[in-house]
């Protein structure tokens, strides 16, 4: 439930002590979710509630820092770097851009990282799809279903248990989870074999061997003038650099939804908008972590770069990269068609 805090006076700041480290929390009692009625102390105490889950999801993985210092509402900006005066025993990492722009990003090593992150805005974490020990290694496939205008919660649902279906016949085990919005994200947890150019080599082929079974439903089409009323399965979340919001992150929503792993029985009647800073930690407490064998049977992708190489010898090219990429090998053109047409 909300701190009650009634006509008390508001708190300046509040130490927390977790993982070695004294972190002080200034300005605790600031609203930042207002539907919620949820502070950034009530913030601080959510991901301490589910602080095992959390750090098994984000296994030492580098994090986009997205700030929100007013809240929800507030204004916001991107962070890639880990700002001065940051403390000595901070982790971070090198990470790099598309065009090979490097930075000292916040290494989510233990709790008291995840808590410094917080006292600065952060409401949630958008993760690399490596961990620091491995860079060059992707050991995520990331697929971000993403419903086009006019279609609801249903429609990703019934898209989920397809994707479902169809990793399951090829011997991937998947694993979902709410994007937090109005999406579905499907994982899978890799064998330490490739880099994120094969991950989303992967990704091209399952959303067009998805689009090809169920072109009425689903698409692969980069661009959005041909995606039409169907659910788009974002193969580009796989490039290079590319972050994905977390597991258990909070969205800076005003209802502080987030973006929870769920089973896959849950797929068909969970509300995406119920699971909040407040629902969570219950569920987790009574229901424990979905996704806590997900570490300990890696996959492989194998059979969906079977099918990549099936679709390169019927004449298909790579899929289009998103725009801040370098032009890359056996791609089409980056022009939209209707803008094709017209030159």
């Amino acid at each position: 439930m909300p701190n009650g805090s009634g006509d008390a006076a508001p708190s300046r700041s509040r130490q927390v002590e977790v993982a070695g480290r004294l972190i002080e929390v200034s300005h605790p009692d600031k609203v930042y979710f207002p539907a919620a009625g949820a502070t950034k102390s009530d913030l601080v105490d959510y991901y301490l509630s589910i602080s095992a889950a959390l750090l098994a999801a984000t296994a030492r993985r580098p994090a986009l820092l997205q700030r929100f210092p007013d809240g929800a509402l507030g204004k916001s900006w991107f962070q890639k770097r880990v700002p001065p005066g940051a403390p000595d025993w901070l982790e971070t990492t090198v990470v790099a851009t598309p065009n090979g722009t490097t930075s000292n990003a916040l290494v989510l090593a233990d709790m008291a990282h995840v808590l410094w992150a917080v006292n600065l805005g952060c409401l949630g974490f958008h993760l690399w799809p490596y961990t620091v020990d491995s860079p060059s290694v992707a050991d995520e496939l990331r697929i971000d279903l993403d419903p086009q205008h006019g279609l609801g919660i249903d429609a990703v649902r019934e898209v989920a248990h397809l994707v479902r279906d169809l990793c399951d016949e090829l011997g991937l085990e998947t694993h979902p989870k709410t994007s937090g919005n109005r999406g579905i994200h499907v994982y899978a947890r890799l064998e330490a074999h490739w880099d994120s150019v094969h991950v989303r080599r992967a990704a091209v082929a399952l959303a067009r061997e998805l689009e090809r079974r169920h072109p009425a439903r689903i698409t692969a089409a980069w661009w959005k003038e041909e995606r039409g009323k169907r659910v788009f399965v974002d193969f580009n979340q796989n490039a290079p650099h590319k972050t994905v919001f977390g597991a258990w992150s909070v969205r800076p929503r005003t209802g502080a939804q987030v973006s929870t792993p769920i089973t896959w029985e849950e797929v068909a009647e969970v509300e995406p908008d119920d699971l909040t800073i407040w629902t969570v930690p219950r569920r987790v407490a009574e229901q424990g972590d979905p996704w806590a064998a997900m570490g300990r049977r890696p996959q492989s992708i194998e059979p969906l770069l079977e099918l990549a190489e099936m679709d390169r010898r019927r004449g298909l090219k790579d899929a289009p990269w998103p725009p801040q990429y370098p032009k890359m090998p056996d791609e089409p053109s980056r022009v939209a068609p209707s803008r094709a047409r017209r030159d």
